[in-house]
């Protein structure tokens, strides 16, 4: 927004919304000038435009969505467990990426999509982007491509992270960090990222976050156990446009989580019934979730093969006390990672879709709108919410205060 036109126009709009004194009061300015401005005898100056047009948006977001105090983007968004995290910490979502169209399909089954929502990041213009406080990312961990580092490009002019991170995901990210300047991000990642290709790949990503584009980062490996009965660990990233003064070190995790009984079907009434993974009286857990004998058979031949070569492959049994082992994206093929003991007279089980959506502690009211196999990738591909949701309220005090601190810088540059 960078003219006369443009900035009376999101004036206008912003005067349906404030009085003249309140709009004054955002832009630090006399109301006198405000009068002046809609009845065209003054305007602010080119440089000022801007400025002004980015509080005023700014505004218009916060008194459209009911007082949120920041707004994210959600890349890589999956099935929104990010959304989700960073909406209970009390953002707004201003602009969604996912290429899966059936992971589209969840996302919206489930939120609002009244914002910009694109498909392949590859091909988003990062420029047209909408502004935003916080950018999300569980970018896919590739076999990232490293080449030599080039010198003598730097950012502002061919970007010299383009060349060492040519090819991947990542780059995308980066882009878009360098072309909005967010007030902080958080990226998730398999904790492997940290190992890979000898640690090139996460130096690598650090000096792009760190040295290029200028942010304080602070990382930590988080095992999802901490809130729900699944071990799955997983780096996450967060970084700001300058030291905050968050710390992963002062975020505080619980000691124990739940047990593998919390997340399953009762199947003693208590619960009632939902088409098509229970049904009944009592929700009984539908038989097409019970191992076939052939395939029963098959994952105990499979395993004691391996276990007579001194290998730790096999299947992972579990009951109401257990902890799981990591859901994975290929769990609709044989679901071996996480078998459900149902005793010993009957063949175990695969958790169902909605016990799944528990396990990555998605709330109760979720929707699932697609087919098992669809929905098993959808879980083991996404994010542990509360995980997430403890990353998000502990990042929310240094994120609030980077927004203030920008917004009465852009104020200052107006008086």
């Amino acid at each position: 927004m960078g003219n006369s036109n443009d900035f009376l126009e999101i004036l206008r709009d912003a005067r349906t919304r404030f009085s003249q004194k309140q709009l004054a009061d955002k832009l630090g300015l006399d109301p006198k000038t405000i009068g002046r401005w809609e009845r065209e005898e003054t305007h602010p100056s080119p440089l000022e435009i801007p400025a002004i047009c980015d509080i005023l948006m700014a505004e218009k977001i916060r008194a459209g969505r009911g007082g949120a105090d920041f707004t994210f983007i959600d890349l890589f968004a999956g099935i929104g467990g990010n959304r989700l995290a960073f909406e209970k910490a009390g953002g707004q979502c201003v602009f969604t990426s996912e290429w899966n169209p059936f992971a589209v399909k969840t996302y919206k089954a489930n939120f609002s999509h009244d914002h910009c929502f694109e498909g392949d990041i590859t091909k988003v213009d990062e420029h047209g982007v909408p502004d935003h406080d916080v950018l999300l990312a569980g970018f896919p961990c590739q076999a990232f491509s490293i080449a030599g580092v080039s010198k003598k490009n730097s950012l502002g002019r061919d970007h010299g992270f383009k060349d060492k991170t040519q090819g991947t995901l990542f780059f995308d990210v980066a882009r878009i960090i360098a072309a909005k300047r967010p007030r902080a991000f958080l990226l998730e990642n398999v904790k492997n990222l940290v190992s890979h290709d000898k640690g090139n790949t996460f130096r690598i990503i650090r000096e792009t976050l760190e040295q290029e584009l200028g942010y304080h980062i602070e990382y930590r490996v988080v095992d999802g156990q901490c809130f729900v009965p699944q071990h799955r660990e997983r780096i996450l990233i967060a970084g700001f446009c300058k030291d905050a003064g968050f710390r992963w070190d002062d975020v505080q995790l619980p000691e124990h989580g739940p047990r593998l009984k919390s997340i399953l079907h009762p199947q003693d009434g208590t619960e009632e019934a939902e088409e098509p993974y229970t049904s009944g009286v009592k929700g009984k857990v539908s038989p097409r979730y019970t191992l076939t004998n052939n395939l029963w058979t098959y994952l105990q031949a499979y395993a004691a093969k391996h276990k007579a070569a001194g290998n730790g492959f096999g299947f992972g049994l579990v009951d109401g006390r257990s902890v799981t082992r990591t859901l994975s994206a290929r769990y609709h093929k044989d679901g071996s990672e996480i078998l459900v003991s149902q005793g010993a007279r009957k063949n175990p089980r695969r958790l169902t879709p909605r016990e799944c959506a528990r396990l990555m502690g998605f709330p109760a009211n979720y929707i699932i709108p697609v087919s098992d196999t669809q929905a098993y990738r959808q879980f083991g591909n996404s994010v542990v919410v509360p995980v997430m949701a403890a990353a998000a309220a502990a990042m929310k005090p240094a994120i609030l205060t980077l927004v203030e601190q920008a917004r009465n810088d852009r104020q200052l540059t107006l008086v």
